[in-house]
């Protein structure tokens, strides 16, 4: 494998991490839900579904690059979760603060995209597949976002 190959394929799994730490985050979240919140329990099981797509799709093409895929978190979504159960004792779960650090989570994720996308040992059909699960990242998003702002 040259060195190009090693460069993409730390950044595919870097990718890989983020989303189980969003799957474990929205676990979380929806464990910490009060009753009559169906509505965000049934987006964050959605927005799990979609992390575990793109975590497939990046696992293929790690396979391609004769790689094995990571199956751990970042350090930095241990450190987020940690607070966010920290946050959870305090504000009792309300929906909200749920958001707030939903949000919070989405944005790191955005940006872990925005970073890899602009990697140059990143070929091109990869920046490709980058790309479009940003975009579809950043749907949940704002689709969080927009009930965070919701609230009042």
């Amino acid at each position: 494998m040259n060195s190009n190959n090693n460069g993409a394929a730390e950044i595919l799994n870097d990718l890989v991490q983020i989303n189980n730490d969003r799957i474990e985050g929205y676990e979380k979240a929806i464990e910490n839900l009060k009753e009559g919140n169906q509505d965000l329990k049934t987006l964050f099981v959605s927005m799990i579904g979609e992390s575990q797509k793109c975590k497939m799709a990046l696992s293929n093409e790690l396979n391609v690059l004769k790689t094995d895929t990571d199956q751990g978190t970042t350090a930095s979504g241990k450190l987020y979760r940690a607070w966010m159960d920290v946050k959870a004792v305090f504000t009792g779960h309300d929906r909200k603060s749920v958001l707030e650090n939903c949000e919070d989570g989405e944005d790191a994720a955005q940006k872990a995209y925005k970073d890899a996308a602009n990697d140059d040992d990143l070929p091109a059909h990869l920046k490709q597949l980058v790309l479009e699960q940003k975009a579809t990242l950043r749907q949940s998003h704002d689709k969080v976002k927009q009930l965070r702002d919701q609230q009042v």
